[in-house]
């Protein structure tokens, strides 16, 4: 594959991210700034990529809906790779991920962080600008509780970025488009797996929202990320994806769920060779609740100002207390991790061609009865016509 090379080039300038487009040289964004490299791709080239990238029944449903998301280890580098159609032909976005599970430490986050994700149940929301690091910021977060408390994680991801590996805590991690079709029958299934914390990759629309607060609303810890600038715009989001009509009780059931909002941006530290976030973090203290409750988001930022003895950061408290640090992780200091192979894709069997009276082709033969008169039955063969067919030939 001719990708190799380019996502090695990608690693070696420390890119976050590797846009490629016909008739264009690849372009590199690093540390937020976005440059071209290289001579212009050929638009047969990133086709034979993508098909590549795309096999088996991936690329009919690429044909169909004209763009892919999938994650990816190339190179040794675990990338998440987007595929789409562009006027001049088959394009990618390309965001390479840290060689490392993310944790609150790996990432530069304030410690205190992971105190939002000691509570039982409720709702914590990350958000941010696209590029911000918001699902590394919610990886480290279901991280954090993978390494100190003995749960239940369900994780519903398009595409699964970070794959876990279960410590103190039981991980399953669902890919909607391959395990399940979307992120509304996810959560409807989740209900029903015993799950103590549920990570939503993000909710897109007025149904995953009101999912999400039913299930941070009946007993679980609920994380999940959305597009938004502030901690305010990020609530009012929330509630503005609903009907007018219903917006208030909306508010209330915000109120009564939220553990915390962190909102984040990045900012780069070249004099340590690293960009880190600055967060503004809200957390549900019983004033916080009440502007909640009255949908007053605009009032959200003198909460801010006020409640940095229960906790919360301005961007401004965020960015003195990056300034004062002193105990950094440096990426390119740490020795990377070897990638978790990718999870393969398991498509359920199609329903087998067989005749009424007969097992299916291919199938193994019942074992012999042990007692006279006695009809084993194969699991894989309990066909009402069959079963009847056989023991009217026993009777005979």
């Amino acid at each position: 594959m001719r990708l190799d090379p380019l996502v090695d080039l990608a690693v070696a300038a420390r890119a976050s991210d590797l846009h490629l487009e016909p008739g264009l040289p690849a372009g590199l964004r690093v540390d937020g700034e976005l440059r071209t490299v290289g001579e212009p791709q050929k638009g047969s080239v990133l086709l034979a990529m993508a098909k590549e990238l795309l096999p088996g029944d991936l690329w009919p449903g690429f044909l169909e809906r004209r763009s892919a998301d999938l994650a990816r280890s190339i190179r040794g580098a675990r990338c998440r790779v987007s595929v789409f159609c562009t006027a001049r032909g088959v394009g990618m976005a390309i965001r390479l991920l840290p060689p490392y599970q993310a944790t609150v430490e790996r990432l530069n986050l304030h410690p205190d962080l992971k105190q939002i994700v000691r509570a039982t149940h409720g709702l914590v929301v990350v958000s941010g600008p696209t590029g911000s690091g918001k699902s590394s910021t919610l990886a480290a977060l279901v991280e954090e509780v993978n390494r100190s408390a003995r749960r239940h994680i369900v994780t519903i991801e398009s595409p699964i970025e970070y794959q876990l590996v279960p410590k103190l805590a039981f991980v399953r991690q669902r890919e909607v488009g391959r395990d399940t079709p979307s992120f509304e029958q996810a959560l409807k299934d989740a209900l029903r797996e015993d799950p103590d914390v549920l990570m939503v990759g993000e909710v897109r629309d007025a149904e995953a929202m009101r999912l999400t607060l039913a299930a941070a609303e009946t007993g679980h810890l609920v994380l999940t990320t959305l597009h938004a600038a502030t901690v305010g715009e990020a609530l009012a989001r929330i509630a503005a994806a609903f009907p007018a009509e219903i917006q208030s009780g909306i508010c209330a059931q915000l109120a009564d769920t939220l553990v915390a909002v962190v909102c984040q941006r990045m900012r780069s530290f070249p004099e340590r060779g690293l960009r880190a976030p600055e967060c503004e973090v809200l957390l549900a203290s019983t004033p916080v609740r009440a502007v909640v409750r009255q949908g007053q988001f605009f009032k959200l930022s003198t909460a801010l100002e006020t409640g940095g003895r229960e906790g919360c950061f301005t961007f401004q408290r965020y960015r003195e207390w990056l300034e004062r640090r002193t105990d950094w992780f440096v990426p390119s200091a740490a020795a990377p991790e070897v990638p978790a192979e990718d999870a393969e894709a398991r498509p359920l069997p199609a329903p087998s061609a067989r005749g009424p009276a007969g097992p299916r082709a291919g199938a193994a033969p019942p074992p012999p009865p042990s007692e006279p008169g006695v009809l084993a039955i194969d699991e894989a063969d309990l066909d009402l016509d069959g079963i009847v067919s056989e023991l009217e030939r026993k009777g005979g």
